[in-house]
C-alpha cells in the first residue's frame, strides 16, 4: 500500500461514517474537564458549577463542562421558578464552556438554568460590557432561573427571571450553539443591561428572544444565524439575521434590524459526542444557503472521527514540539482546558486536520512567534480556541503561506469558528497582524479579534497591533466578525468575491493626539478597508463606533474620516451600515468614502437610543 494511499486514508477521503470507537473508559481528558451522568445528584453539579463560576476575566482557570445523554433536575416547578427545587441553576463564568455529549440537543434536558448576569454599578445601572468567555452548546433546556450565590443576596437580584425564561446577559465571546430553549431567552438583564454581544448559531427558541435596546438599556449588537425563533424583541445598533426562521422583518432604520433568508455558506462547530465510554467527535460538514437548524449527525451531515484518533494535550505537559509531532503523524488535536506556553507555531499540514479548543483552551506564543499555522491544505477545521499575543508578534494566527492563495475547497472549507485573539489585557503582548488568511474559500465564524483595552500591558505604545484581519484569499466568508481597536485599519480585505455578513468594531480607544493617528493626510484609519484593487464584494450589517478616551482627556477629541473604505463599483456591494459615538468626544466624517452623514459628540441625536450619536446609510453605492 503506498504512502500517498495511506494518508488519503487517514485523512478520511474515503470515509462514510466513522466506524465506532472500541469500549473502554472514558479517555483521560485532564482535572479541568467533567463530565456529568444523570445519577450525580443535582446539588452536585449545582455545587460544581458554581464553584467556577468566580473565575476573574484575565485568571488562567480554564473549564469545559459535559452531559451525557439524560434528563437533569426536576420541571415540577416549571410554571412559579420562585419556589422551584431540584433544579440545575447557576451561573457561567469566565472560561467556562459547558455541553451535551449526545448526537442531538434533545439527548441532554436540563430543567433550570445555565445563565449568565450583568454586573450593578453603584449608580444603578447594569451592565455586562465584559461578560466575554462562557458558552453552551449541543443541549436542550426548559428554563427555570432563581437567583443563586452572591446576586441572590441583593435587594434587586438580576437572577430573577419570569417563568420559561433563562437569561444569558452576555458581550463577545459568548456562542450558544446547537441549544434548545424552550421558553423565552433574555439577553438583556433583569432590569435593562448594556451589553455587546455575541452570536447564536444552530440554535432553537421556542419562545420569544429579548434583546432590549430599543427603548433603553440592552443589547447593542447580536448575530443570529442558521436557527429558529419564536420571535425577537428589541432593537439597536445592529441586530443581522441569516437564515433564521422567525426572524423579524428587516428594519434598519427603526430598529437596526438585517434579515437575510439564507446564509450564503456555514459550517458548524465540531463538536464532542459519547455512547458510553465511547467518545467521538463529529465534524459537520458545511452548508450551502442554509436556513433553520440541522441537527442530523448521519453521514450525509458530516463525519464522526473516533476519539482514538484524537491526540488530547495537556496544559503543563504537552508542549508545541509534542502537539506538532502527534499532528506531523496524523493525528487530530484536542487541546483540553488551561493555557499552552507555546516555544514555537503549532502546525497543521495535514488536509482535513480538526483542531478543537475544550473550556477556552488558550494559546500563548513566545514573544515573536505565531500561535497556529495551517499550511496550504484545504478543510482544516479550528475551533473554541483564545490566542494571547507576546511581545512582538507578527502574525498570530495564519492560515496559509502566501504561496497557493487558491487553494480551498467550497464543499470542505478550512472554517475557524470561537477563534478569540487578542493583544495585551492578559498578559503584555504586541503584534503586527492577529488574523491573516492567505487560502482561498475559507469561513471564518464567531471570530473576536481584540486589541485590548483594559488589563495588562494596555497603552498606546505598549499593546501596539496595527490590523486584526488581513484577508489575501479568494471567496473568504467572515460570519460574525468582530474586531476591536487596532491602531490601523481594523480589516483589511485584499481578496476577490470575499463576503461578510456582521461586522462589529470599535476604533481604538487611546490615541493621544490626531497628530499619531493618521493615515496619510487623513483622520484615523478606517475600520473595514476593502482595498481599491477588489472587484467584487459584500457586506452586510456593520455597527462601527467610537469611544475615543485619551484625546478627550486632553481636551483635543480626534476623528476618523470614515467608518469604511471601499472602491466604489456596482459589484462591491455595502448594505445596512450604522456609525456611532458611544460616549466622550470626537466622531467619524462618513459612513463609506465620503459618502453618509457624518457622528460627532458635539452634535449629538437620538437615532439609536443609548448612544451619543449615530447615522445609518441603507447602501454603498446607493
Amino acid at each position: 500500500m503506498s504512502g500517498a494511499f495511506v494518508a488519503m486514508i487517514a485523512a478520511g477521503a474515503f470515509a462514510g461514517p466513522a466506524p465506532a470507537a472500541r469500549a473502554g473508559t472514558t479517555p483521560d481528558f485532564g482535572p479541568n474537564v467533567k463530565i456529568f451522568d444523570p445519577s450525580v445528584p443535582v446539588a452536585d453539579i449545582n455545587a460544581y458549577l458554581q464553584s467556577i463560576s468566580a473565575e476573574p476575566e484575565f485568571g488562567t482557570g480554564r473549564h469545559a463542562v459535559y452531559f451525557k445523554p439524560g434528563v437533569y433536575g426536576s420541571a415540577a416547578g416549571q410554571n412559579t421558578p420562585s419556589t422551584a427545587t431540584g433544579i440545575v441553576n447557576s451561573e457561567v463564568g469566565y472560561y467556562t464552556s459547558i455541553a451535551g455529549l449526545g448526537s442531538s440537543p434533545a439527548d441532554v434536558r436540563i430543567n433550570g438554568a445555565l445563565h449568565s448576569e450583568p454586573r450593578q454599578n453603584a449608580d444603578g445601572s447594569s451592565d455586562g460590557l465584559t461578560n466575554f468567555y462562557r458558552s453552551l452548546a449541543n443541549l436542550s433546556i426548559n428554563p427555570i432561573q432563581r437567583p443563586v450565590g452572591a446576586d441572590a443576596q441583593r435587594a434587586r437580584p438580576e437572577g430573577v427571571a419570569a417563568a420559561h425564561t433563562m437569561r444569558w446577559a452576555t458581550s463577545q465571546a459568548s456562542s450558544l450553539r446547537r441549544v434548545d430553549i424552550q421558553g423565552d431567552l433574555d439577553l438583556n438583564g433583569a432590569y435593562g443591561a448594556t451589553l455587546f454581544g455575541a452570536e447564536i448559531a444552530d440554535s432553537r427558541v421556542s419562545g420569544t428572544v429579548h434583546s432590549g435596546g430599543d427603548t433603553g438599556p440592552g443589547q447593542a449588537q447580536y448575530y443570529v444565524r442558521d436557527s429558529q425563533i419564536g420571535g425577537w424583541s428589541g432593537g439597536s445598533a445592529n441586530l443581522v439575521f441569516s437564515g433564521v426562521r422567525g426572524a423579524p422583518a428587516g428594519d434598519l432604520t427603526g430598529r437596526g434590524i438585517t434579515t437575510l433568508a439564507a446564509t450564503p455558506v456555514s459550517r458548524p462547530a465540531p463538536f464532542l459526542t459519547s455512547r458510553g465510554d465511547n467518545y467521538s467527535v463529529f465534524v459537520p460538514k458545511a452548508r450551502i444557503n442554509a436556513s433553520g437548524v440541522n441537527w442530523a449527525t448521519g453521514s450525509t451531515a458530516g463525519t464522526s472521527i473516533p476519539i482514538s484518533r484524537f491526540h488530547i494535550a495537556k496544559p503543563g505537559t504537552d508542549t508545541a514540539a509534542t502537539i506538532n509531532t502527534a499532528l506531523a503523524a496524523g493525528k487530530h488535536l484536542i487541546l483540553t482546558p488551561g493555557v499552552y506556553r507555546l516555544s514555537e507555531p503549532i502546525r497543521v499540514t495535514r488536509a482535513g486536520t480538526v483542531v478543537m479548543g475544550m473550556g477556552y483552551a488558550t494559546l500563548a506564543p513566545a514573544g515573536g512567534q505565531s500561535a497556529i499555522e495551517v499550511g496550504d491544505v484545504k478543510g482544516v477545521v479550528v475551533a473554541g480556541l483564545v490566542v494571547d499575543a507576546g511581545i512582538g508578534g507578527t502574525v498570530l494566527v495564519r492560515v496559509g503561506t502566501g504561496n497557493a492563495t487558491a487553494i480551498g475547497d467550497a464543499t470542505d472549507p478550512t472554517t475557524l469558528s470561537d477563534l478569540f485573539v487578542r493583544v495585551g489585557g492578559a498578559r503584555p503582548g504586541s503584534a503586527t497582524i492577529a488574523l491573516r488568511i492567505d487560502q482561498s474559500r475559507v469561513v471564518l465564524d464567531d471570530t473576536w479579534l481584540w486589541r485590548a483595552d483594559h488589563g495588562a500591558g494596555v497603552g498606546w505604545t505598549s499593546n501596539t497591533s496595527d490590523t486584526g484581519l488581513v484577508v489575501n484569499g479568494a471567496e473568504v466568508t467572515a460570519l460574525g466578525l468582530f474586531a476591536e481597536h487596532h491602531q490601523k485599519n481594523q480589516v483589511v480585505w485584499n481578496g476577490e468575491r470575499g463576503r461578510t455578513v456582521f461586522y462589529q468594531s470599535e476604533f481604538p480607544y487611546d490615541p493621544p493626539n490626531q497628530a499619531a493617528w493618521m493615515d496619510g493626510v487623513r483622520e484615523g484609519y478606517a475600520s473595514y478597508k476593502v482595498t481599491p484593487g477588489v472587484t467584487t464584494h459584500a457586506v452586510t450589517g456593520t455597527a462601527i463606533y467610537t469611544l475615543f478616551t485619551d484625546s478627550t482627556f486632553a481636551g483635543a477629541p480626534v476623528h476618523a474620516w470614515t467608518a469604511i473604505e471601499a472602491p466604489t463599483r456596482g459589484s462591491v456591494r455595502l448594505t445596512s451600515m450604522t456609525t456611532a459615538v458611544i460616549a466622550l468626544g470626537g466622531g467619524i466624517r462618513h459612513v463609506v468614502g465620503d459618502s453618509g452623514a457624518a457622528v460627532d459628540a458635539a452634535r449629538p441625536n437620538q437615532v439609536v437610543p443609548g448612544f451619543a450619536a449615530s447615522a445609518r446609510l441603507a447602501s454603498f453605492p446607493s
